[in-house]
């Protein structure tokens, strides 16, 4: 019988299918996904064999077969149609190099948990390139708040002058917020480093296969337990999507701030030369585009993000298409944003200049340091608080309709509002109201845990220390682990085909 006829325009379809969807999803397995193919391939042979699954010839000839793939023709090859993806061209190959031996290494397994175990291995690699730039940046942080711990300087509350802090104090604010970003990163790498290889198309096999030494050989933390989730569950790639908005926004908020303190009108901080670029007319711009690109790359990581989850949504549970190939890149993507976005603000970090005196000269012309009066007012006067601030807003409110500057505020000026008040005056020296009123003073007394003064800041500089290097560690082993297990392949097929004797 020959081939069924076609329909009219069927093979032009058939045409624009594999133009426009099959060939960009092959460039994108030969681009991402080629090397931890090669990995499942040699970990589901070596537990094949150590179970007694297949014979040793055979997996000697399946196994000389990986070890001589040409990965650097494959990456490059170009589509064909001849293959549906690059899972099969691969299959091709090995086939063509073992014979039939090689089609005992898809015994017990389908490219539903195979596909997902790719994914998850791609995938917790830029997870953890994401992480190590997030140590980056937050090893600047902290740098540049060790720098900042006696720079007085304003902090806002609902765009206003609130109250005096520090510089480093505020840094420390902005790392304790990436610790939080890094925690939930690091969850989502946790989650995805499952391995769903022994769950075949969705209910395991009846072979004896061990899941648990599959997991260990390419370097999962544990196995998906349930073989129907382990082919149909999104979560792990949409707790990634998560995590990555959420430090997103987070950090898109400071980088908003850095652009508000470029101004000349706020002055507090100068961008090094090589993260601002010129105007093509006027010869005074210094224009702080780095942080500019940062805060956009941050809104499309946000997006692309956000895009995973929208894909996800309302899919059925089980293996499908929506949360594969054409999901895959925007996860990826937006990984790649955040540690791009890490990496340029770590940059900028290391090299900002602080104009320590424009800050602390506002914060000494502010009322901001007002609370602390209200505050000594309890202290010395045994007032309740609410009285107290009753009478220094009466203080604030008269000295504003005179124009009169911080300064210029005197006991009797103070004393006069307590009349108001409470009708009768108080006892505060001139001394005593001219420290409560030094912001200076205000950041020195606030010693409790997490607040700004020097030495409570130097202890939390410690801690961030202390727990940044323990994350480093443990990344660093985390990475020294893939490492030696993408080694213990290979070594131990080529320990298999070693002469013996």
């Amino acid at each position: 019988m020959g081939e069924p006829e076609k329909k009219e325009g069927e093979e032009n379809a058939g045409g624009f299918y594999a133009k426009a969807i099959l060939e960009p999803i092959y460039r994108q397995a030969q681009e991402q996904l080629l090397a931890p193919m090669n990995a499942v391939n040699k970990a589901h042979l070596i537990m094949l064999a150590e179970q007694g699954l297949i014979g040793e010839e055979e997996a000697q000839a399946i196994a000389k077969a990986l070890l001589g793939l040409d990965l650097a023709k494959l990456a490059t090859s170009r589509y064909t149609g001849r293959f549906e993806d690059l899972f099969f061209e691969v299959e091709h190959e090995l086939t063509k190099a073992a014979g039939e031996a090689a089609g005992s290494l898809h015994l017990a397994r389908s490219r539903n948990d195979m596909g997902i175990a790719v994914y998850r291995i791609a995938l917790r690699e830029k997870l953890l390139r994401t992480l190590d730039a997030g140590l980056e940046l937050r090893s600047r942080l902290i740098e540049f708040a060790e720098k900042h711990v006696d720079t007085l300087m304003l902090g806002y509350t609902h765009t206003q002058q609130a109250q005096p802090t520090t510089m480093a104090h505020y840094a420390l604010a902005v790392s304790d917020s990436l610790a939080r970003d890094f925690c939930r990163l690091k969850a989502a790498y946790a989650n995805c480093n499952r391995s769903s290889m022994g769950a075949a198309a969705l209910t395991g096999s009846g072979f004896a296969i061990d899941r648990l030494r599959t997991a260990e050989l390419l370097g999962f933390g544990e196995v998906i337990e349930n073989t129907y989730d382990a082919v149909s569950g999104a979560d792990y790639v949409g707790e990634a999507a998560t995590a990555t908005s959420l430090a997103a926004v987070n950090l898109g908020r400071f980088a908003q701030e850095l652009l508000l303190w470029c101004t000349q009108e706020f002055a507090a901080i100068r961008v090094a030369d090589p993260f601002v670029q010129i105007s093509s007319i006027m010869p005074q711009k210094r224009n702080p585009v780095s942080i500019e690109h940062a805060r956009s790359l941050l809104s499309s990581c946000a997006g692309d993000a956000a895009t995973v989850l929208t894909m996800i949504h309302n899919t059925p549970f089980g293996d499908i298409v929506d949360t594969e190939d054409d999901l895959q890149p925007y996860a990826w993507r937006c990984l790649r944003t955040l540690e791009t976005v890490y990496r340029l603000l770590a940059g900028i970090i290391a090299t900002l200049e602080v104009n320590a005196d424009a800050l602390r000269s506002r914060a000494e012309a502010s009322f901001a340091a007002t609370t602390e009066l209200a505050d000594t007012l309890v202290r010395r006067e045994g007032l309740a608080f609410r009285v107290s601030h009753s009478i220094v807003s009466r203080l604030i409110r008269d000295a504003d309709a005179e124009g009169l500057a911080v300064r210029e505020l005197t006991p009797e000026r103070l004393n006069a509002a307590a009349e108001a008040v409470l009708g009768r005056p108080l006892r505060l020296t001139a001394d005593e109201l001219a420290e409560a009123l030094d912001p200076g003073h205000f950041v020195a007394v606030r010693q409790l845990r997490g607040g700004p003064s020097p030495k409570e800041v130097e202890r939390a500089l410690r801690g961030q220390w202390e727990r940044l290097d323990g994350e480093r560690t443990r990344l660093d082993r985390e990475r020294e682990l893939q490492k030696s297990r993408a080694a213990e392949l290979d070594e131990v097929l080529v320990a298999w085909l070693r002469p013996r004797g």
